[in-house]
């Protein structure tokens, strides 16, 4: 299950000091929550999570509910770990902000980003590996929009880079066989957000 964080905080340009690494707003704590119980019947057996704060918050309720120790994998990080803001890509594609552009034409390193190229063979063979080290197994990688839009990317052979927009704390499920193939069964998740299973 590849999960994007919950709500963060939002940080513009010089608002802070070095990368920004913005905690969750208090509607993603919410979302995190909702999202742990609405997985809570299937199980987890294992939770992997990128470095960066609001990944690691949104990991918290499912490691609490499944009593599972976090993996934290510095990989996993998002393409822009090293700027210095951190705007909600919802704000920057209504104010059709020049960022919001460059982002998806691939431009990354206009805004501090890592080339996309890069980011690609850096973040697909770990997550292959990550599913490869657990067959068998139910796990949940949460991560950030930048790295489920790339590896599914790669998954349905797609060349574009940013291909659609994971809602916050969506759930897009990959089932990876023994030989490795992979196929992508559901696609951005979000009927936590609506309600929680009885």
């Amino acid at each position: 299950m590849l999960i994007r964080h919950a709500e963060p905080v939002r940080i513009g340009p010089g608002e802070g000091d070095g990368p920004a690494d913005p905690a969750l707003t208090e509607r993603g704590r919410d979302q995190a929550e909702r999202l742990a119980a609405w997985l809570e019947p299937e199980g987890i057996d294992h939770v992997v999570a990128s470095p960066l704060l609001r990944a690691r918050e949104t990991a918290a309720p499912l490691v609490a509910r499944f009593d599972r120790a976090p993996e934290i994998d510095g990989v996993l990080t998002e393409y822009d770990a090293r700027a210095d803001h951190y705007i909600p890509v919802e704000e920057l594609r209504e104010t059709k902000d020049d960022r919001w552009t460059a982002m998806v034409e691939g431009r990354w390193e206009e805004f501090g980003g890592e080339e996309p190229s890069a980011f690609r063979a850096r973040v697909v063979p770990r997550i292959d590996a990550i599913a490869a080290a657990h067959a068998g197994e139910r796990v949940a990688v949460v991560c950030h929009g930048g790295v489920i839009n790339i590896y599914l990317a790669d998954v349905l052979g797609i060349d574009r880079l940013l291909w659609f927009d994971p809602a916050y704390t969506s759930v897009s499920r990959v089932m990876v066989s023994r030989n490795g193939t992979r196929s992508l069964t559901t696609l951005n998740e979000t009927a936590h957000l609506q309600g929680v299973r009885t």
